[in-house]
């Protein structure tokens, strides 16, 4: 089986080009993908499958030619993923599947606009974020009161007055199953200013990641409540990197890199 790796701010995947349907993706050969000792190592697989050959998005296909077919780490299925459709839309271009600038993505949650910049730079609407109420999590004892925020998955962004480089991560952050029934990817914020934030995350099904794209629209959402304004670019500081996201009454867009690093055949069996 064919592969590639990339990543957007250290966030990374490996990517399996199944654009005929023939590729079985299992749980458990997605685990074992991701493993990183025992397998090539990521956050997800990124599964390049056609969209009118994916009945779950079917519905999607007269807008978009290629389905994002997500899994977290542990194998299970995710609805998007803000990194993850970035680096998607790179190998789309490097492969010469897409020629323009502008092209869409079918993804679990929805249609994703992809843009690329003049630098290079990937830019994604993600759609309007839905804001929720507020719920807590419990993070090595100590409860943080969140926003939640759903960017076609589950987010409860956290501003915290800690420093969230002094968390400790290892382990599942604590959270309502009444409020989050399927989980929920938690991200911990300190707000700097009035246009910026430093975050870091633990992603439902992969454990805490260097970036979360969701989860950095998320943040900004949940900052620019905080602040009392809306609307407008936030910058979001990753453990991986920067990311650029801009809210408007209508949507949001998540700009940074996108890199493809490696490609090969993957050996692997279940």
């Amino acid at each position: 089986m064919r592969f590639l790796k990339g990543h957007g701010t250290e966030n990374d995947f490996v990517i399996l080009p199944d654009p005929d349907g023939e590729v079985d993706v299992s749980a458990a050969l997605v685990a074992k993908i991701c493993d990183r000792r025992a397998g090539i190592g990521a956050d997800g697989v990124l599964r390049v499958a056609r969209t009118k050959q994916s009945h779950e998005v079917a519905e999607q296909a007269a807008a978009a030619e290629w389905f994002m077919d997500y899994r977290n780490s542990d194998g299970s299925m995710a609805e998007m993923c803000g990194n993850g459709v970035r680096v998607f839309a790179r190998y789309l271009l490097d492969a010469g599947l897409e020629d323009s600038a502008d092209f869409k993505v079918a993804t679990r949650g929805g249609l994703r606009g992809i843009h690329v910049e003049v630098n290079g730079d990937i830019t994604v609407d993600m759609g309007k974020p839905t804001v929720g109420g507020e719920s807590v999590a419990t993070v090595g004892g100590h409860e943080y009161t969140g926003l939640c925020v759903d960017m076609g998955n589950p987010h409860l962004a956290c501003a915290i007055g800690d420093p969230v480089v002094q968390l400790d991560l290892n382990h599942q952050p604590g959270f309502d199953t009444g409020v989050f029934p399927t989980g929920v990817n938690i991200e911990l914020f300190n707000p700097v200013g009035t246009s910026r934030a430093v975050m870091r995350v633990f992603e439902r099904g992969s454990g805490e990641t260097r970036a979360c794209g969701t989860g950095a629209v998320a943040t900004a959402v949940a900052a620019a409540h905080l602040s009392g304004d809306t609307t407008g670019t936030w910058t979001v500081e990753v453990v991986g990197g920067t990311l650029t996201v801009v809210l408007d009454e209508d949507t949001s867009y998540l700009s940074g890199p996108a890199i493809i690093v490696a490609s090969g055949e993957l050996m692997l069996a279940e």
